[in-house]
């Protein structure tokens, strides 16, 4: 949900990835970074300058920075908040996205049905809550057809986990990591203590 949590994983993909996908609680520190108002959606000032400097590299690498263009909000944090989907331009200020919305669910699927490598990592919103979690039951879901077709699919932690078990598509899929920290670390870069042991002998 946080940019801070991502730094490395962001700067390493940047570097490698034709797409990058920002969705979740971090997309509003990117929305924010656009110059857009985020009402009371999570929301980390203080990465806003170092989020700038991420969509000028993406701009300057040809990497294709999906954010979302709607987004569903509600006045607060709870399952049965009345939810209402707006523009990432129209976010009111007294509502906070708790999830992407459905032409960003569409526009994301669309992107990951050309992908032939896919890695994933968080969910798109709070899917513990039904009516916050139809973006990332969408991207789950255009995951585990683009494996179909034959992409390679990887998704790594504990909440895209239990968001894939929650949609019935952990079989569809090429590779699971319960790993969460440590699939991040490898998509920061680093080297994974076993792994490299291994390499070693």
């Amino acid at each position: 949900s946080k940019v801070s949590d991502k730094l490395g994983v962001i700067a390493n993909l940047l570097k490698k990835a034709d797409m990058l996908f920002i969705g979740g609680g971090m997309a509003f520190t990117f929305l924010a970074a656009q110059g857009y108002s985020v009402g009371k959606s999570l929301l980390e000032e203080d990465q806003i300058e170092t989020v700038k400097g991420y969509i000028a590299q993406a701009a300057e690498r040809g990497v294709d920075l999906v954010l979302p263009v709607d987004v569903v909000v509600a006045p607060e944090f709870a399952a049965d908040a009345p939810a209402t989907v707006v523009k990432v331009d129209a976010i009111p200020d007294d509502q906070m996205g708790l999830d992407i919305g459905p032409e960003s669910a569409k526009l994301f699927a669309d992107k990951i049905a050309t992908a032939k490598t896919v890695a994933w990592n968080g969910p798109m919103g709070v899917f513990e809550f039904d009516a916050f979690a139809k973006g990332t039951e969408a991207v789950a879901h255009a995951v585990a057809q683009a494996t179909k077709e034959g992409a390679t699919s990887i998704v790594g932690g504990g909440d895209s986990i239990a968001a894939l078990k929650k949609t019935g598509l952990s079989d569809r899929i090429s590779h699971i990591s319960t790993g969460g920290g440590a699939t991040l670390e490898l998509l920061e870069g680093k080297v994974l203590p076993g792994i490299d042991a291994i390499a070693n002998k």
